[in-house]
Order: structure tokens, then sequence, then C-alpha cells
């Protein structure tokens, strides 16, 4: 008989917090298909699949981040840089 398991793997955490911030404004940083990492203010819109559907204050627009690629996320802080 094998122990439950405690914790969830990060990608499930990431994705119960996004979930949790639908509509709300947060901080997250964000590594891309080039490995660079950014800190990114957006605003959760919806989740499909594997990917966050968010209106990004940086770079003022709508963006798609891929939710294995979200390092940490947090409320924010400030609305837009």
């Amino acid at each position: 008989m094998q122990p439950p398991q405690l914790y969830k793997s990060f990608g499930e955490v990431i994705t119960m917090e996004m979930q949790r911030y639908i509509g709300q404004r947060v901080e997250i940083m964000y590594m891309n298909k080039q490995g660079a990492i950014t800190q990114r203010f957006i605003e959760v819109r919806s989740i499909k699949n594997n990917y966050v559907c968010a209106y990004c204050f940086t770079q003022k627009g709508l963006r798609v981040f891929k939710q294995d690629n979200v390092l940490a996320i947090a409320p924010a802080q400030r609305w837009s840089v």
C-alpha cells in the first residue's frame, strides 16, 4: 500500500492558483520559449487546457501564457508598468 500523495505537482498548484485569480490582477514570473524570464502584470481572463488568456499590462494587450511556463504567481501590488 502506498502512502497518500501529500503534494501536488508544481503545474497543478499553478493551475489551481490561476483558477483562483480569474477576473483579478496578478503578477507572474514567466519563462518564454527562448528561456528568458520576465515579470508580467496581468488580468486573468480565462484558462483553457494548458493556457492562460489574460490582458497583459506590461505589453499593453491580450496575451496567451502557457501555464507550464509560469514560474510564480502573486496578487498584483501595482496595476500597470
